[in-house]
């Protein structure tokens, strides 16, 4: 490693041991493996730049995911909005060996409806198990604004037939 400054191995050292972790959280939001890829790739290349400044007080994660959330929120103002999702997904009913993946992808659809601004407090609340102050702080928000967009994604959720889909099944 004879030309490395520890910064790119500090990097390297917390890609390799954060990227599942971040990956998950780019998934839920945008719903598509493939621009979870691209979403993450983006944050990671959007902070290589400023590693050494931002991991300095071991603060790099929460750098990583505020870029993650704010590159999510513009990409979706500009570029996903045009993206209709269908009524149905192409897939047929499962077994209930398949519950779960059922379960997941209903999950994912009823977070797809949600803004983008609701749809990141959803995942940063109950994916993430992240407090209402964490949560404003990572989306650069009040934590009045955490709590509105949570009550309003939360009643949007309830009201929504895909939710009440998953709800009856379970009756």
């Amino acid at each position: 490693m004879g030309g490395e400054d520890t910064a790119d191995v500090s990097f390297r050292d917390f890609v390799a041991g954060r990227s599942a972790a971040l990956l998950r959280s780019a998934f839920l939001l945008t719903g598509d493996a493939g621009k979870a890829e691209d979403l993450l790739q983006t944050a990671l290349a959007k902070t290589w730049r400023h590693w050494a400044r931002v991991n300095r007080e071991g603060t790099g994660e929460a750098y990583v995911r505020r870029v993650l959330y704010t590159t999510y929120a513009s990409w979706w103002q500009r570029r996903w909005r045009a993206e209709v999702p269908t009524a149905e997904p192409p897939d047929r009913e499962a077994a209930d060996a398949y519950r779960g993946v059922e379960e997941r992808t209903t999950l994912l659809r009823a977070l797809a409806t949600l803004p983008a601004g609701q749809r990141a407090v959803v995942v940063l609340r109950f994916f993430e198990d992240r407090t209402e102050a964490e949560t404003a702080e990572l989306l650069t928000i009040t934590v009045g604004t955490v709590k509105s967009q949570t009550a309003r994604a939360l009643a949007r959720l309830r009201a929504s037939e895909i939710v009440a889909g998953l709800v009856e099944e379970e009756r």
